[in-house]
């Protein structure tokens, strides 16, 4: 018998039975996504910009397993998103006057959609995989130079292929992709980040970031796990990449150079390396800041021309802003902590597993 004021472990597994337990946050998830889509389907321009936010949550949460939770450093994501866009395009392309029998036109569609871009996913996790097992066998910045090298192998593929539209790039590709797909993937790969940081998978990642020679001497097969997230990085930057290729009317080389990489590793710089709520703030905010400049020129009645500059003084903001970050909050907005673990204390906190 347990003494009065002991704290013991709980046996309660709680209402939900085991099985639906994955499953749940997902079949909660989809009326949620309906209604948003149904909601913005009046609105071509918020469901353009929110799918941007949404595609570059998706890279920059997916960044973060590598960056932030294993520690290593690739800067050629925007290599990976290529393969995946392209894959899932010229996939789309020769699907397109094909349709599934029995099924409505509408989802037939969407069912082909998917299936292109799984095939783009696929495509770049097998990038990934060949490209980080000799390379993350070595210590050090190795990674960033083969990975930076590969995005630009990639790019100068796809700009000398014809069945890729060469320097041109690729159009007529079905804009299969809305709101409500994007923020579904966008879902799955949050609920992915989190699900290896709080599994006996990600405390090797983490024991891997802290020292890796310690892990190793722990008997952490290193270079296992780090191919292994640098897989699924590359998977969800294949998806978020495909996603990209069925809402814009053409996609090109330009779109996948190395300042999109950079792009992406500022997320997960701002947001703090291995926090995965910082990766989504970060990705919001600098989404959605050329366009508040934009609309901070206009209403101070700037010139027209000073406007449509944004794009090109984008990036020397972003270089501001990371060396006030740096110098003022080196770890990032978050650090290694979630949102929820820096709201304020006076909110109630439920404790998990103690009675």
């Amino acid at each position: 018998m347990a003494t009065p004021g002991a704290t013991t472990l709980s046996d309660d597994t709680g209402p939900i039975p085991p099985a639906l337990r994955g499953l749940l946050p997902v079949l909660l998830a989809l009326p949620v996504l309906a209604l948003a889509e149904w909601t913005l389907g009046a609105s071509p321009f918020a469901t353009y910009l929110l799918s941007v936010v949404g595609v570059n949550i998706i890279l920059a949460v997916s960044l973060n397993i590598v960056n932030g939770m294993t520690g290593q450093f690739s800067i050629g994501h925007a290599g990976f998103m290529a393969v995946g866009a392209y894959i899932a395009g010229v996939t789309s392309l020769s699907l397109k006057e094909i349709g599934i029998p029995g099924v409505p036109v509408a989802v037939s569609d969407q069912l082909l959609f998917v299936e292109a871009l799984l095939a783009g996913g696929v495509c770049a996790a097998l990038c990934g995989f060949l490209v980080g097992l000799p390379s993350l066998r070595l210590r050090g910045d190795y990674l960033a130079i083969v990975t930076l090298g590969f995005g630009e192998i990639i790019r100068v593929f796809v700009q000398n292929t014809e069945a890729f539209g060469r320097a041109l790039g690729l159009s007529g590709i079905p804009q299969y992709s809305s709101v409500a797909m994007v923020y579904f993937w966008v879902f799955l790969v949050v609920l992915v980040a989190r699900r290896i940081a709080g599994s006996s998978h990600g405390r090797s990642l983490w024991a891997i970031r802290e020292d890796e020679v310690a892990a190793e001497a722990m008997g952490v097969d290193t270079t296992g796990y780090k191919v292994r997230a640098f897989v699924i990085s590359s998977f969800f930057a294949g998806i978020a990449g495909g996603l990209f290729a069925h809402f814009v009317p053409i996609i090109n080389p330009g779109s996948f150079t190395f300042v999109k990489s950079m792009e992406i590793v500022v997320m997960v710089v701002l947001g703090g390396l291995g926090s995965t709520t910082g990766a989504i703030v970060a990705a919001i905010f600098l989404t959605l800041l050329p366009e508040g400049l934009r609309s901070l020129f206009g209403a101070m009645g700037a010139e027209g021309s000073l406007a449509q500059k944004v794009d090109q003084i984008r990036m020397p903001v972003y270089g501001v802003l990371l060396v006030v970050l740096m110098l003022a909050r080196p770890q990032g907005l978050f650090g290694t902590r979630e949102l929820w673990d820096v709201l304020p204390r006076w909110l109630p906190r439920k404790k998990k597993g103690l009675t």
